[in-house]
């Protein structure tokens, strides 16, 4: 039996996917050496679409910034073409900027008295149609629905004046028109009455060669940002997520204690569908972190704590979704428990598997992958940065053990990422016999501080290893002996619905990155 279980560990090991070699693609508002960095311009929010032809971000200054792909055709045929052909592809993704606007201004809550920032908390995008873009975007308190669409800009040519004369302060009209009587005004050649009635003014024999009606063109095309609709006064605490449900007409906002179901028709009313708030806020012994609603179930939505517990709601249970249908936690080791514990086990961030079968989850040190069909414990746990343990006290007492730092999964669910110190972040493969943990820096030469830990499955069920705890490194600095950069923080991140490239926000830079 032995023998037996070694070989099917020696098939799982080689059935394993080749760990990726990511490759820089394009990087827009690369900082130079020594430039400061303004406040406002800080990213926030990243987000593709659905299609991973449009990338959203949003910044500390209220702005949301829209990419579209480029590379969609090559060549000047059609990729499927291309594709059809003996020789291999090589995609390198391509974006440009498409445009940006104003998503939120500063306000001031009189009631209060309390300053509401414009930063970007979060963006969704939203079902596209007739060739238009909406998206959801939101600050702290106001959620706000934006259709960004082309529009034609009109333009009316062979008008009726003569340009050299109207450079001057001679007559606008034609030169063939004679202008000793005032039937006309300056105004292109309008009459001020009916031909025929003055005495003073008679046309020449064969008319007016020169006068003509003028011709209206269409000659470019202009993106237009309009807010449709602004949901606001539902949130009396800072608004951490929204999602958008699969049926399309539905989404959620969550902050620390409640979360609000709305019509995406409707701004003035919303359903309160948890609300984890007690009668005495004494006793409140968590707070609301993160919300997502599952990928095809319009029904189910996940939302995350900050003592490191993730619920599944079914929202055909009750209005009021006071009881889970779910609880996925991790038990706490006997003997491990310290003034940190608590705050590290915070989740700062969850994300449904494309299929729904999977939640991961970040909390301050780990990456966790949990199966919703098992509620024991996470399937697997991903070391992000095990050498910044003994360090907790400092990172407290610069308030960087606060950080927020968010996850995601690849398209196949073969493959989650997750941002850290340094302008780092982190690959892992979550298949079955996987040893990938890759490094990365967040600049043009992504694999300089690259380097692969090796992973030791504790045991084995199912496809996925249960328990086993990769990434993990000894020492105190990073993959190239340097000590960590607290300052320069990777938080934000997102990968592309079916490919593998990844957009990764670096303070004021958006790196984009493919494999």
């Amino acid at each position: 039996m032995n023998g037996g279980g070694s070989e099917e560990a020696a098939e799982a090991v080689a059935a394993a996917p080749v760990p990726l070699e990511w490759k820089f693609a394009q990087v827009f508002g690369e900082r130079t050496a020594g430039e400061e960095v303004q406040e406002v311009d800080i990213i926030s929010a990243i987000e593709f679409d659905r299609t991973g032809d449009h990338l959203a971000t949003g910044d500390r200054g209220g702005r949301v910034v829209l990419f579209e792909r480029t590379d969609k055709r090559d060549h000047g045929g059609n990729r499927r073409d291309l594709e059809r052909m003996d020789f291999p592809i090589i995609r390198h993704p391509e974006f440009r900027y498409k445009t940006e606007f104003q998503s939120h201004e500063p306000e001031f809550d009189y009631l209060k008295s309390l300053e509401i920032e414009e930063k970007i908390n979060k963006i969704r995008w939203c079902q596209a149609a007739n060739g238009a873009l909406f998206l959801l975007s939101t600050n702290d308190k106001t959620i706000k629905f934006w259709k960004v669409h082309e529009k034609k800009v009109k333009k009316i040519c062979d008008m009726n004046v003569d340009p050299a004369k109207a450079a001057g302060n001679g007559p606008v009209v034609g030169p063939s028109i004679p202008t000793s009587s005032k039937p006309y005004t300056a105004n292109g050649g309008c009459l001020d009455k009916p031909l025929g009635l003055s005495n003073d003014f008679s046309f020449p024999l064969g008319g007016v060669p020169s006068l003509h009606l003028p011709v209206l063109t269409s000659s470019e095309i202009s993106l237009v940002p309009r807010c449709r609709r602004i949901y606001a006064h539902a949130h009396d605490y800072h608004i951490n997520s929204i999602s958008n449900n699969s049926d399309g007409e539905t989404f959620i906002s969550a902050d620390d204690l409640r979360i609000n179901l709305w019509n995406l028709e409707i701004s003035n009313q919303s359903f309160n569908i948890v609300d984890v708030k007690p009668a005495n806020m004494e006793d409140l012994t968590e707070v609301i972190t993160s919300a997502e609603f599952h990928p095809t179930h319009c029904n189910i939505l996940a939302y995350s704590s900050s003592r490191g517990s993730i619920r599944l709601v079914d929202m055909r249970q009750s209005a009021l979704c006071d009881s889970h249908s779910k609880l996925f936690e991790e038990q706490e080791v006997p003997g491990s428990r310290s003034f940190f514990t608590e705050i590290i086990a915070s989740i700062s961030d969850i994300k449904f598997a494309k299929d729904g079968r999977y939640i991961l989850s970040r909390d301050y040190m780990t990456l966790k992958l949990w199966d919703i069909n098992m509620d024991s414990g996470p399937v697997s746990t991903f070391q992000v940065h095990e050498n910044l343990r003994p360090k907790l006290c400092d990172l407290y007492e610069n308030d960087s053990i606060f950080d927020k730092f968010e996850c995601c999964l690849s398209g196949d669910g073969l493959r989650v990422a997750t941002g850290s110190y340094s302008n780092l972040f982190r690959v892992f493969g979550c298949s079955e016999g996987s040893t990938e943990a890759t490094t990365l820096e967040a600049s043009k030469n992504p694999m300089r501080k690259q380097v692969q830990t090796p992973s030791r499955p504790s045991r084995s069920l199912g496809t996925l290893s249960h328990g086993f705890r990769r990434g993990a490194d000894t020492s105190g600095v990073d993959t190239n002996g340097n000590a960590f950069d607290f300052t320069t923080k990777l938080l934000h991140l997102a990968w592309h619905p079916t490919e593998n490239s990844l957009a990764c926000a670096a303070s004021n830079s958006l790196y984009m990155y493919y494999a």
